[in-house]
């Protein structure tokens, strides 16, 4: 994962680094920044297809959960082994690490989430079972140990070799199928989560006394100006 590109907030490209795992070196931690540049065009919005009720129900879980471990009573998951829930935790937070705007996944809940949704949705557990034991098969044959125990370097070799689907080998079929499903729960985790929404600096349900318009550099971006606004199609057209 050495040569992501990430957008920086003035527009700009650079290099990122690799993702990092719990015990990587300070420094070499991909970006909250960069977290959110690669994870834009996944599918979080599959968690907003879900029922109303549903949505709270997993939140309310999530947040009762994180308030119990806070006060000194530790997560127990119903669907996840004890070691299958340390390597999700670690996956997890390779994927969104803590940076000095918010937490990791981990701090949003984002393995509870996994927990509950594992449970309430049978139908979706042999992939998760079935992926987790694939990569702690490719840890032990390259590393002699389990994934959850291997080394920050070797975890991230593990994850280079999947998280590209276009640059992986054949052999790496099952383990780019599983990491593609594991980081769209992973965001769907992060971003619909009290961590995530603060994350992105959310401000709904806002008064607003005044309204100027989109910002001039938004509109360049979207190529539109307001000098072609269709009035009758009530929108505006491309620049």
């Amino acid at each position: 994962m050495q040569d992501t590109q990430k957008e920086d907030e003035n527009g700009g490209c650079e290099d990122s680094p690799q993702l990092a795992a719990e015990d990587a070196v300070p420094g070499k931690e991909i970006s909250r920044r960069d977290a959110v540049q690669l994870l834009a065009a996944l599918p979080v919005a599959a968690f907003l297809s879900w029922p109303t009720a549903e949505q709270e129900k997993v939140r309310r879980f999530v947040d009762n959960a994180l308030g119990a471990a806070a006060e000194g009573t530790p997560f127990a998951p119903k669907f996840f082994t004890a070691a299958e829930f340390r390597t999700a935790r670690i996956l997890a937070d390779m994927i969104i690490p803590r940076d000095e705007r918010s937490g990791n996944a981990s701090d949003a809940g984002v393995p509870e989430f996994m927990d509950f949704t594992m449970t309430d949705r049978p139908n979706a557990q042999k992939w998760m079972r079935d992926g987790l034991a694939w990569i702690n098969a490719q840890s032990n044959t390259r590393f002699g140990k389990a994934f959850a125990d291997a080394t920050a370097s070797q975890r991230e070799a593990i994850l280079n070799d999947i998280a590209w689907p276009e640059r992986a080998t054949p052999a790496m079929t099952d383990g780019v199928s599983f990491f593609n499903r594991f980081r769209d729960m992973t965001a769907s985790g992060f971003w619909s989560s009290r961590v995530g929404v603060k994350d992105l600096k959310y401000e709904g349900n806002l008064f607003v006394p005044d309204w100027n318009g989109c910002p001039p550099a938004a509109l360049k971006k979207l190529g539109v100006t307001y000098a072609k606004f269709d009035r009758k199609k009530q929108r505006l057209t491309p620049d």
